[in-house]
């Protein structure tokens, strides 16, 4: 495959979208350590290069205020924030999921599963990305936080905003309209902090705030990122999972007859909805023998490195079982994926209710891809859940 001088650009062709795999071998072969000239990033596309940066927040920084740069207040949260800062509100924020009642969320998370996909299976076929992964996950990321659920037309487009946003680096156009959409989203959670009508993480950490020295509105800004990342990222893991598992023979048989918990692993390893991720060099360095100033900026492929042969055996196969499996899909170090093991669970009970009661389950028409370089996601999905029975 040849790919084109912007290897950024060529992911975003209908073919790479659709499956990346081609494109993230030939950066690994031949571009592994790539300066893009126009993004002023170095590209990383091997494991072991992406696995230095993401777990050495000291030389590898998240909060690009380390190096001069400003940020504005509504910008700094627990996504920005390094050590020694990124402590406190890490730890509030992981005991505030501790609390929770897992027993019970999975329970309520099985339930309204069903309940959706009993409904959609009357249906010849149905969106599985707006009709099912999009409503579940954000009624999962609303119940956790223990705030009201806004209403999903109103929020779709507005958490779509900003995915787009994530990529104004190659498209500016999308920033404006990502900026807009964060405001409208730091609206939404405006005075969760003073006024909890319910349990959750929110009303856990509104107690402890102050006396573990959080700031209240660095929290306010994570309670922002975190409704907007347990909506999208969750809801990608299941769309972009399904179609995984719908798309390969005997997939959903081989998932009831293994672990869940591996299959969902696999599955976050060979999608990888998180495909990039940006950290700022502190002082002068190195990666993979390749120098970087203070300043420059290192973009790690997670996707491409979680297709890595060199850690991976057989990566561009998806094996349900594999074990053990160190992908980067949720992240590693400080900054690894707070609700990870959240979204695994809600992605364990959905992919089990659909072997155990739609095996039959199938695709009615190729996906959609959306045009996203940052986070890779589906546009549309139509599947049919019993298409034999509404055929006859």
């Amino acid at each position: 495959m040849a790919i084109a001088s912007d290897p950024i650009l060529a992911l975003a062709e209908p073919g790479p979208l659709r499956d990346p795999s081609v494109a993230y071998a030939w950066l690994r072969t031949y571009q592994p350590l790539f300066w893009h000239d126009d993004l002023k990033t170095l590209l990383v596309s091997r494991y072991q290069d992406a696995i230095t940066v993401l777990r050495d927040s000291a030389r590898f920084a998240s909060d690009f205020r380390r190096v001069g740069e400003n940020l504005p207040p509504a910008a700094i949260s627990v996504q920005t924030l390094d050590p020694p800062e990124h402590t406190a509100i890490r730890h509030l924020l992981v005991d505030g999921l501790r609390q929770l009642d897992y027993g019970w969320l999975a329970l309520t998370i099985t339930e309204e599963a069903r309940s959706r996909l009993a409904g959609l299976a009357e249906q010849p076929s149905f969106d599985f990305v707006t009709e099912f992964a999009e409503p579940l996950a954000l009624s999962t990321v609303m119940r956790v936080l223990g705030v009201p659920e806004p209403d999903l037309a109103w929020f779709k487009p507005v958490a779509d905003a900003i995915v787009d946003g994530m990529d104004a680096g190659v498209w500016p156009e999308l920033g404006e309209p990502a900026m807009a959409a964060r405001a409208e989203i730091s609206a939404l959670a405006d005075g969760w902090l003073t006024d909890l009508t319910a349990g959750g993480v929110v009303a856990f950490a509104a107690a402890q705030a102050t006396r573990r020295g959080v700031d209240a509105a660095v929290l306010d800004n994570t309670f922002r990122v975190l409704v907007h990342a347990g909506y999208t990222s969750a809801s990608k893991i299941l769309s972009l999972g399904a179609v995984t598992l719908l798309n390969q023979p005997g997939a959903l048989k081989r998932l009831a007859a293994g672990d869940p918990a591996l299959a969902v692993e696999e599955l976050v390893r060979y999608e990888s909805p998180v495909r990039a991720i940006t950290r700022v060099c502190v002082a002068d360095t190195s990666i993979g023998g390749c120098q970087l100033r203070a300043g420059d900026d290192v973009t790690v492929l997670i996707g491409a490195a979680n297709r890595d042969p060199g850690r991976f055996a057989d990566p561009d196969v998806l094996t349900l079982g594999r074990s053990p499996n160190p992908h980067l899909g949720f992240g590693r170090g400080v900054h690894a994926c707070l609700g990870s093991s959240l979204a695994a669970l809600q992605a364990r009970v959905v992919f089990s209710i659909l072997a155990k009661y739609y095996p039959g389950a199938v695709l009615t028409a190729a996906p959609i891809f959306r045009r996203n370089l940052t986070l890779r996601g589906l546009a549309t999905a139509q599947v049919a859940l019993r298409p034999s029975e509404v055929r006859s």
